[in-house]
């Protein structure tokens, strides 16, 4: 057995979710002290247990609110979890919400320093990554354009350029190899791939069930905030095929997911239509053909009545 990279024992994140809307400070004031602020009590997770070897790439799958980001948002430190334990060894680098924190106003070499800082890189660090984070960015001159004139698109790859550029021991992915163009993703997700050759752990969140198989060994499913699978990449993917071919809530299931069935539809229903014209052509030849072969009988048939009455004339 290899050494552990991290391990959670019982974990749980409750949520209050407010029953009534408070409008103002005042009101909120006033209702608490009065104790009149009621909560509904969401378990975004409830008792997850798992532990990741150090090199070990595992896939988080799991339908539309199972839990999959709040989970790396509790590994990351983002979230403090409401009950048990999260052990990490070594260095982690959170790709959860790339470009969160960027300063609109501020340019992209601005936001490249309060972006760096923010993920704990100290400014000699950044001066000394500076040229590889704008190079791989591919920004060019736009470095030094406010990031309220990026687009999306720019903003994400600028973030990831200022993730990746360092190597962590445990990597968190939450769906960030969608960023940018084709180009952009396949040159992002190499770099992931460069990272993994190093024997770094990696936690990834993607609703690409393709993707996952051909980057991770192993994988996890949630449903509903809890783990209900986890073990070989090829199994848990099986499983996985199975729960999304079940689900009948359409709002569930991914956004690429559901572009895939509506795809098969299309699909379905076009089949369906030339299967009902080719039918329809066939009887129609039948018919013409059935014609044809009763004409030359009904000619016939002509020529007997004129004979006879020729005859009786």
């Amino acid at each position: 057995m290899g050494k552990k990279a991290l391990e959670l024992n019982h974990v749980g994140m409750r949520f209050n979710l407010s029953k009534e809307k408070t409008d103002t400070l005042k009101d909120y004031v006033i209702k608490m002290f009065r104790r009149e602020l009621k909560y509904n009590e969401f378990w975004a997770l409830k008792d997850v247990s798992f532990t990741i070897e150090k090199g070990d790439r595992v896939g988080i799958l799991g339908l539309n609110g199972a839990g999959k980001s709040t989970l790396l948002k509790v590994i990351a430190g983002v979230f403090k979890p409401t009950e048990g334990t999260v052990k990490k060894r070594g260095k982690v680098a959170p790709l959860i919400e790339l470009g969160a924190g960027f300063e609109k106003e501020y340019t992209g070499a601005e936001n490249i320093y309060l972006n760096g800082a923010l993920l704990g890189y100290t400014k000699e660090f950044i001066d000394e990554k500076y040229n590889e984070i704008v190079e791989f960015s591919e920004l060019g001159d736009f470095i030094n354009v406010p990031i309220k004139n990026y687009s999306s698109g720019m903003r994400a790859r600028l973030g990831f350029s200022i993730a990746t550029t360092v190597s962590p021991e445990i990597l968190i992915l939450d769906e960030v190899l969608s960023v940018g163009d084709a180009k952009f993703r396949k040159k992002s997700e190499k770099k992931i791939l460069d990272m993994f050759d190093e024997g770094v752990t990696v936690l990834f969140v993607s609703h690409s069930l393709a993707q996952v198989k051909r980057l991770c060994n192993k994988a996890m499913i949630l449903e509903h905030g809890r783990l209900i699978a986890y073990g070989d990449i090829e199994e848990v993917a099986a499983q996985y095929k199975k729960i999304l071919g079940a689900c009948e809530d359409m709002s569930l299931l991914p956004a690429s997911v559901r572009r895939q069935m509506k795809k098969k539809k299309k699909k379905l229903a076009a089949k369906k239509k030339r299967e009902k014209q080719k039918k329809l052509e066939e009887l129609r030849l039948q018919e013409e053909q059935q014609v044809q072969q009763e004409s030359p009988l009904q000619h016939s048939n002509e020529n007997e009545l004129q004979d006879e009455q020729g005859g009786k004339q």
